[in-house]
């Protein structure tokens, strides 16, 4: 409790309203921090919070709450392993553009060993891993200075040093004779797989897509011919949480034939188990669940199930992922145009599209090339002979042909136009 001494006249009341601001600003500050706002935390003494404490804050009351969990953990990742010990001690004020320029040069100066009998050593980071490293630093201090802490960030701007190589991977993709040997090897090795495997190569499905796929999301229509047949994208599976897809948005994947009995003959046996359970439906059971009926493990299927299967089929080593890219490849050259491509694969713009499967396209712009060959090649024939001009489509040509007297001084231009014709077309007939 604070004890103010009486004072007399205005210097009481000064001291009166200077004690009320305090407990109010106190109180406010308190209010704030309960809900998790820092923007109280203006000073640039010891009340600043030091990276690590904001940091630590930020992910837990912002992007746990309002960002999927594969964000979360790529931040949490970024900021424990990399930014956090270089500058978790420090206050948020006292970053400085020239410190973040440091890290960000011995980052790059950080070297690893490749061979340990040569001792051959090579970068550390990738240029696109520094990039991640940056923009971690540079969103948590976007925060500061949102939340009032920072007047800028010393981190704006400096990324443009760092240029990324996100987009230097190309897809790889499997021919229509990969597809068939490795499904063929899926039968083999595993066969309880097939759908799952058969599934991402036909629709184009991603892992955790493929992983939350609920049978009331597939819409096998009246028949085979029926085109009224499709999945229903709506759901993604990540880090132990049903979450939306990538882009926030559901999609409609068409429903090929082959996939459409496959998926109705593992429907039948299973409608047929719930039955004798006593289970009505099964709109909302699992595609492809565990064999308890939780949601299998993502990590366990490229080497418990793909990878023995490629090595059955005697194929290169390929990606979960790479079924994927290999249902937008073939789409792509059994003539699909790529706005079809885009809304099947769930793309945010047709750019990535492009990025991603253009160069998947053997052969499509050269044989347009190879076409002009074929004009080129043919045997030469005797041209065609004009048929003989009519008298009067010979005069009408020569008339074209004769240069017109200069116009007259008569107004009306009707006149001015047909005399000179006229004449002309009487002269030649008198030839």
């Amino acid at each position: 409790m604070v004890r103010v001494c009486p004072l007399p006249g205005q210097a009481q009341s000064e001291v009166c309203r200077h004690a009320r601001r305090r407990r109010a600003g106190e109180a406010h500050a308190g209010s704030k921090a309960a809900l998790g706002d820092l923007g109280f935390l203006r000073e640039t003494g010891s009340d600043t919070p030091t990276f690590a404490d904001y940091s630590e804050r930020w992910l837990r009351n912002y992007v746990d709450v309002e960002r999927k969990g594969s964000t979360y953990r790529s931040y949490e990742q970024l900021l424990r392993l990399h930014v956090t010990p270089r500058f978790g001690g420090q206050r948020l004020t006292a970053i400085t553009r020239d410190s973040v320029r440091q890290f960000l040069a011995d980052l790059t100066k950080a070297t690893r060993i490749v061979d340990e009998e040569t001792r051959e050593v090579a970068p550390r980071f990738s240029r696109n891993t520094l990039r991640l490293i940056l923009t971690a630093l540079r969103t948590v201090l976007n925060a500061a200075i949102e939340d009032g802490i920072l007047e800028s960030n010393p981190a704006a701007r400096i990324g443009r040093f760092v240029k990324s190589e996100k987009g230097t991977h190309k897809a790889s993709a499997m021919s229509q004779t990969e597809v068939e040997l490795f499904l063929t090897a899926v039968q083999d090795v595993c066969p309880e797989w097939r759908p799952f495997f058969l599934t991402a190569v036909r629709a184009g499905l991603r892992r955790g897509e493929l992983i939350a796929l609920r049978w009331g999301d597939i819409q096998f229509g009246q028949s085979a011919d029926d085109s009224n047949r499709y999945v229903l994208v709506q759901r993604n599976y990540s880090l132990g949480k049903f979450t939306t897809p990538k882009n926030g948005k559901s999609r409609r994947v068409d429903l090929s034939r082959q996939l459409r009995k496959v998926l109705l003959d593992l429907r039948d046996k299973r409608l047929l188990d719930a039955y004798l359970k006593g289970q009505a439906s099964i709109s909302d059971d699992l595609v492809f669940p565990s064999q308890t009926g939780t949601p299998i493990a993502p990590d366990n299927i490229a080497v418990r199930y793909m990878t023995p299967a490629l090595e059955k089929a005697g194929l290169r080593r390929f990606r979960l992922h790479d079924l994927r890219h290999t249902f937008g490849s073939l789409l792509i050259q059994g003539g699909a145009s790529l706005t079809y491509v885009k809304e099947q694969m769930g793309h945010s713009s047709i750019q990535i599209t492009v990025d991603t499967y253009g160069h998947l396209i053997p052969g499509a712009d050269i044989k347009w090339i190879d076409r002009l060959d074929e004009t080129s090649s043919k045997p030469n024939a005797t041209q065609a002979q004009p048929e003989p001009l009519t008298s009067e489509q010979n005069n009408a040509e020569v008339v074209e042909m004769i240069w017109l007297p200069p116009r007259d001084s008569n107004p009306d231009m009707l006149i001015q136009s047909c005399a000179p014709r006229e004449q002309a077309v009487a002269a030649h007939s008198r030839m």
